[in-house]
C-alpha cells in the first residue's frame, strides 16, 4: 500500500506548487472515515482510494483530483456528508466527490434502470468537470485489478459493465492504455477459456518469432537514420482481448492477423511523419488498403497518427503507427494529456494543471449527454450510450465540404441527423457522390452526401431500426411521439369543438387553460391529446370549463343498426350499396386454384392474398407455403419480416391486369370517425359513391367520442383505393383514414 509521504512526493515531483496540506488532510480524513472497514480481500478499505489516487498520480493530475480520489467513497460508504466535504476541502472537491457518489434510496423498478440512472448521473457530473471521469476510470481499474476477491455472480456483473461501458468510454476519451487494461481484465473473467487459449498461442508465436521485434526495430531505425529523420521506434505485442475480438470479427486465425506486432515511429514534427512514411514505403512493400491518415482527419477522441502496414523483415506483415510526441501523449492519455500542451502561447503548460475541457473528445461527451438526456427513459439512455461508445468511424462530407464523423455502418439517415435534427426529420432521399441512392446505403470514408428534404415529410417510426446513431434514433422516436400526439390533439380538438357546439358554447383554448387544475393537465394541448386518446371524455371537459351550469341532457341517439348479416344488408339497401358478410353465400370461395392474373407463378398453385390485401399498383411479392400455395403480400407489409431468414420461399410476381378483364381486389382501411348519428352512413356513402365494395366492417376501439373502424374493401386498383381514402378524409365526421396492414 502506498504511504502518505510517497503519494505527496509523487505529486510534488510533477506539480511543485501543489497544495501539500490539502493532500495530507484528505489522506488523514479518508483513512479515519473508512476506519476499520475491510475490502472483500480482507485488506483495509482505505487501501482502495489510496491506490486510485496513486493511479491518477501516475497520470500526473492536479492536487484537487488526487484529493478527490482519496475521498471518493466517503459520502457513499461512510457517515460523511456533502456539507462536511465542502466545509473541510472546498466546494470544488465537494462537487467532484458528489459526482462520483451513486444514487441511493431511489424506487427504481429494475437493476438495469438503477445502473442506467447511476450512469446518467455520472455523465452529468462528467459534463461539468472531466476530472470526475478520470477518478471513476481509475476507481474501476483498481477494482478490476482486485476482482478475484469478489463473489462470482457480482464479479460477472462488474466485468460486463466494464466491457460494455467503462472500457469503451476510456477509449472514447482517448485513454488507450486504460481501455486495453480494462478490456483484458474483463475478458479474463467473462471468457477465461478464450483468454487462456489466446495467451497460450501468443506464447508459442513469441517463441517462434524470437528476436523479430528487435530485428524490425533495428531495421526501421537504420533506414530512418539514413534518411536523416530523427525518430524513436518501439514495438509492442497486441493485447489478448484485441487479438481475440479481431479474430471473432473477421473470422480469421491468429496467424492471419497482420498486426499482432505493432510498431510506433515517434518523430518531432508533423512534417517528419510524412517523411518517415516515404522512407517506409520506398523501402518495403505497402499492403494495399491498409493506409489511414488520422493526422489530416483526427478521430473524435483527438487521436492522430498515420497507420500503414508493410511486408517487412522475414516477410512479416507489420503494422506501423507514425506520430509526433504530442500525438503519442494524446493517444495514450487522451483528455488527461491536453493539460500538458495547452497554454496561451501553444507551448508546454505546467504539468499537473486541470485537464482541458475543450478537446474534441470532451465536446463529444458533452454533446452525447445533451442529446441523450432529452426525453429518453433510463434504459434507452444506456442503450444509446453503448451505441455511441462502441462504434468506429467513417468520415463523410456535405456538398459544401463540411466534415461529418459517423459510426461505421451509418447510413444517410444518420448523416442527415448529424447535420441537423430538422434535416433528418424532413429527409426524403439522398445523393451519394452525386448519385441518388437508397437511405439504407452504408456510407464509406470520403463519401459526399447530399440530403434531399421535404417540409411535408415526417420520419417513419420504422427508421428507428434502420438508424445506427443514438442521436438519430432519439430524434426519430421524439418526432414519432410528437406526430402521434399532434394527431390525437387534432382529433381531440374536433371532438371538443362539436361538444361545445352541442352546448351552444364557443370553443377556445383559453377557456380550457383556465380549467387545467380541475382536469389535472398541464396545458390545453395535453387536454386535447387526452380527449383524442380517449383518456378524457369531452363531457368532463365541458363540465370543467362551465362548472356552474347544469349539464343538458344529450339528445337520444337513433337506434343503431345491429351488426348482423341482415343488418348490414339492410343498411346497404338504404345507402344503395352491396355488402358481403363473411361466410355468406354471395361471397365467392377460392378453394381451388385462383384465377388472379399474376405473372411469375406456376398455374397449378392456388393463390391467395394476405390479410391486408393487395391491389394493382402495389409492388408485390409471393410467399410459397408447401402444400398450401402462394400468398401475395404488398412489399411494405410488416408480416414479410417473418420470412427474412427463408429467402427460398420468396417468389417474384407482378400484376398482369388487362383492360378487357377488370377485377376487384381486396384492401383493408382504418377509419377513425366521430361518434355522431349518421357517421357510419356517411362513411359508407363515400365508399359507395366511389364504386367501392364493402366486404366487412369491424369496430376495433369504441370510446364515448369516437370509434376506430376496420373496413375490408374490394377496389379496382391503387388509384381507386387512394380516391376512396381522399373522399373519406374530406368528411367532417372522419378524423383519419389510412390503409391498414391487416
Amino acid at each position: 500500500m502506498t504511504r502518505q509521504y510517497e503519494l505527496v512526493e509523487r505529486v510534488l515531483s510533477y506539480q511543485p506548487n501543489a497544495d501539500e496540506a490539502l493532500l495530507n488532510r484528505a489522506y488523514v480524513y479518508a483513512m479515519k472515515a473508512h476506519g476499520n472497514q475491510k475490502r472483500a480481500s480482507g485488506a483495509p478499505y482505505f487501501s482502495h482510494p489510496l491506490e486510485v489516487a496513486a493511479i491518477l498520480a501516475e497520470m500526473r493530475l492536479d492536487d484537487a483530483t488526487i484529493a478527490t480520489a482519496l475521498l471518493h467513497d466517503t459520502i457513499e460508504d461512510t457517515d460523511t456528508t456533502r456539507g462536511e466535504i465542502d466545509a473541510l476541502f472546498g466546494r470544488e472537491i465537494g462537487t467532484l466527490v458528489d459526482g462520483l457518489t451513486k444514487i441511493k434510496k431511489l424506487d427504481l423498478v429494475t437493476k438495469k434502470a438503477e445502473q442506467a440512472e447511476n450512469f446518467r448521473k455520472l455523465l452529468l457530473a462528467i459534463s461539468s468537470d472531466i476530472r470526475v471521469l478520470l477518478v471513476k476510470l481509475a476507481d474501476r481499474l483498481h477494482n478490476m485489478r482486485t476482482l478475484e476477491h469478489v463473489k462470482p455472480a457480482k464479479r460477472k456483473i462488474i466485468a460486463e459493465e466494464t466491457m460494455d461501458i467503462y472500457a469503451p468510454l476510456a477509449g472514447r476519451m482517448g485513454m488507450q492504455w486504460l481501455r486495453e487494461e480494462l478490456e483484458d481484465h474483463a475478458f479474463a473473467w467473462l471468457n477465461p477459456e478464450a483468454h487462456s487459449a489466446v495467451v497460450e498461442r501468443l506464447k508459442i508465436l513469441r517463441e517462434r518469432n524470437q528476436g523479430l521485434i528487435d530485428e524490425i526495430e533495428i531495421a526501421l531505425t537504420t533506414k530512418l537514420e539514413e534518411a536523416d529523420v530523427a525518430s524513436i521506434v518501439a514495438g509492442r505485442e497486441k493485447k489478448p482481448y484485441a487479438i481475440w475480438s479481431k479474430m471473432e470479427r473477421k473470422q480469421i486465425s491468429l496467424e492471419q492477423l497482420s498486426d499482432i506486432y505493432a510498431f510506433r515511429i515517434v518523430v518531432p514534427q508533423v512534417e517528419d511523419c510524412y517523411r518517415a512514411l516515404s522512407v517506409v514505403h520506398t523501402t518495403w512493400h505497402a499492403v494495399p488498403g491498409r493506409f489511414k491518415d488520422y493526422i489530416s482527419n483526427p478521430k473524435q477522441n483527438d487521436y492522430q497518427s498515420i497507420h500503414t502496414t508493410i511486408v517487412g523483415p522475414r516477410h512479416q506483415r507489420v503494422e506501423l503507427q507514425i506520430r509526433t510526441e504530442r500525438m503519442h501523449s494524446v493517444a495514450e492519455y487522451g483528455v488527461a494529456a491536453h493539460a500538458l500542451y495547452k497554454d496561451a502561447n501553444g507551448s508546454h503548460a505546467p504539468k499537473g494543471v486541470v485537464p482541458s475541457q475543450d478537446s474534441n473528445a470532451y465536446r463529444w461527451l458533452r454533446h452525447l449527454v445533451g442529446m441523450l438526456l432529452d426525453g429518453d427513459n433510463p434504459e434507452e439512455f444506456l442503450e444509446h450510450t453503448k451505441l455511441e461508445l462502441f462504434q468506429d468511424q467513417v468520415f463523410c462530407f456535405t456538398p459544401k465540404g463540411r466534415l461529418i464523423a459517423l459510426p461505421r455502418g451509418a447510413n444517410p439517415i444518420d448523416f442527415a441527423y448529424a447535420v441537423h435534427t430538422d434535416i433528418g426529420n424532413t429527409c426524403v432521399g439522398a445523393k451519394i457522390n452525386g448519385r441518388p441512392m437508397p437511405l439504407v446505403t452504408e456510407l464509406r470514408n470520403g463519401d459526399e452526401v447530399e440530403i434531399v428534404c421535404s417540409k411535408a415529410q415526417l420520419p417513419p417510426s420504422a427508421w428507428q431500426s434502420i438508424a445506427v446513431t443514438g442521436k438519430a434514433r432519439s430524434a426519430i422516436r421524439r418526432a414519432t411521439r410528437d406526430a402521434v400526439r399532434a394527431q390525437y390533439g387534432k382529433l381531440g380538438r374536433e371532438i371538443l369543438v362539436r361538444a361545445f357546439q352541442r352546448r351552444e358554447k364557443t370553443f377556445s383554448e383559453e377557456s380550457i387553460a383556465l380549467a387545467l387544475g380541475r382536469l389535472s393537465q398541464k396545458t390545453a394541448e395535453d387536454v386535447m391529446a387526452a380527449v383524442g386518446r380517449g383518456e378524457l371524455a369531452s363531457a368532463d371537459v365541458v363540465r370543467a370549463v362551465f362548472p356552474e351550469e347544469t349539464p343538458v341532457e344529450p339528445p337520444k341517439r337513433r337506434r343503431k343498426v345491429k351488426r348482423t348479416e341482415e343488418g348490414w344488408f339492410g343498411l346497404g339497401k338504404v345507402m344503395g350499396l352491396k355488402f358481403r358478410w363473411p361466410g355468406s353465400s354471395e361471397r365467392p370461395r377460392q378453394d381451388g386454384p385462383s384465377g388472379i392474373p399474376i405473372r411469375g407463378l406456376r398455374g397449378d398453385l392456388p393463390v391467395s392474398f394476405a390479410d391486408g390485401g393487395a391491389v394493382p399498383g402495389d409492388r408485390i411479392v409471393g410467399i410459397l407455403t408447401p402444400g398450401q400455395g402462394i400468398t401475395i403480400y404488398p412489399i411494405h407489409a410488416e408480416a414479410l419480416k417473418a420470412f427474412d431468414e427463408e429467402p427460398e420461399r420468396w417468389i417474384d410476381v407482378t400484376w398482369d391486369i388487362g383492360e378487357d378483364n377488370p377485377q376487384r381486389f381486396p384492401a383493408k382501411i382504418a377509419v377513425t370517425a366521430l361518434n355522431e348519428p349518421g357517421s357510419l352512413a356517411q362513411v359508407a356513402a363515400v365508399i359507395g359513391e366511389a364504386d367501392g365494395n364493402i366486404d366487412n366492417i369491424k369496430m376495433t376501439n369504441r370510446v364515448p367520442d369516437y370509434t376506430e373502424i376496420l373496413i375490408d374493401l374490394e377496389v379496382w386498383d391503387l388509384k381507386h383505393l387512394n380516391d376512396i381514402l381522399a373522399g373519406l378524409r374530406a368528411k367532417d365526421v372522419v378524423s383519419s383514414a389510412a390503409r391498414a396492414s391487416g
